[in-house]
């Protein structure tokens, strides 16, 4: 690890001004930056600690819910107003890493953390265009079981880690900003880029940008909703393929439905081509399977992920057997 400054706020206005005068990374749980740092993969020359900011969760005047950054993911999983009408959150923030890093991970760094990508760790033995720009990607032609079906490119195939962020890409959340050029709202579906020919580039964030909270709108698909994470061991492990859906039916039609993906791209997948071929439709696996086929005809596999096809073809409609309560 390299020397850095290390500076703590305690306030968003603190932070944004220990930033203008220092450009570094805010640190948050640390629980991904850190290993980064011990392992030479990110240097910056300062940190700014938020993880003392204030953390809320309150109520909106929209009948909503504002998590603050600084949150725990602990915290917010078992917060009685999330695990109630946002039931998806608190599982996919209860499938995250083991229970002492739940309890150290914040909401605003869990947005940001990096990919697990062995190769994009590897920064003694292996190219990587995500972390110098121009490289090359060894994940191409190498070993790719974990590795992006969308959204990929020539540059970069590697995947988003968070379980979290997939149920905010399927409950549409809007992630709130402060930086030197004011406040911002950004819909958590487009903060994340796709890796294109700068995969470096991983978000759409400006320079001393900070996130602040997040905030969720309620519907009745929200509040029947679950996450789903199949992966490789129970428990410590990312996830090969997962799923974020909330399902609303009435009088025997689809009324509203909202899907996405994880362990398939760069970013949150959402499935909105799945979600389409629902919407109207009669809740029977039938109907599912088909409307996963939809989502997955444009999947662009490789050698060692050709069976995230199948895996999530199968987990998107055993998710939502079980959200419209029909045999599986």
């Amino acid at each position: 690890m390299r020397p850095f400054d290390y500076r703590c706020a305690t306030s968003p206005t603190e932070a944004l001004s220990i930033a203008g005068a220092q450009p570094g990374r805010y640190l948050g749980g640390g629980t991904n930056l850190v290993d980064l740092m011990r392992q030479n993969i990110d240097a910056p020359a300062a940190l700014i600690d938020v993880s003392r900011l204030p953390g809320i969760i309150e109520d909106t005047p929209t009948g909503g819910l504002s998590i603050g950054a600084s949150v725990r993911n602990s915290v917010a999983a078992a917060h009685p107003s999330v695990r109630s009408r946002f039931p998806m959150l608190s599982r996919a923030l209860l499938a995250g890493a083991s229970a002492q890093i739940r309890n150290m991970a914040t909401i605003g760094g869990n947005i940001l953390q990096r990919t697990r990508c062995p190769y994009f760790f590897d920064a003694t033995g292996s190219r990587c265009n995500k972390r110098e720009p121009g490289s090359g990607c060894d994940a191409i032609g190498g070993f790719n079981r974990y590795h992006a079906i969308f959204g990929a490119s020539e540059h970069c195939i590697a995947t988003h880690p968070s379980d979290m962020c997939v149920a905010l890409a399927a409950l549409n959340a809007t992630v709130q900003v402060a930086g030197p050029g004011g406040e911002r709202d950004v819909p958590l579906l487009d903060l994340h880029r796709l890796p294109g020919d700068r995969p470096d580039i991983e978000t759409i964030l400006q320079p001393g940008e900070l996130i602040t909270a997040i905030a969720l709108s309620p519907s009745a698909a929200a509040a029947n909703s679950t996450y789903r994470k199949v992966r490789d061991r129970s428990s410590y492990a990312f996830a090969l393929i997962s799923v974020a859906a909330g399902l609303e039916v009435a009088a025997g039609r689809i009324v509203d439905v909202t899907i996405a993906l994880g362990g398939v791209a760069a970013k949150p997948w959402r499935a909105l081509r799945a979600e389409q071929n629902l919407r109207g439709a009669a809740p029977t696996k039938e109907r599912f399977l088909a409307a996963a086929d939809a989502e997955l005809a444009a999947a662009k596999t490789l050698d060692g992920n050709a069976f995230k096809v199948e895996f999530a073809r199968r987990t998107v409609a055993a998710v939502l057997c079980e959200l419209a309560g029909v045999e599986p």
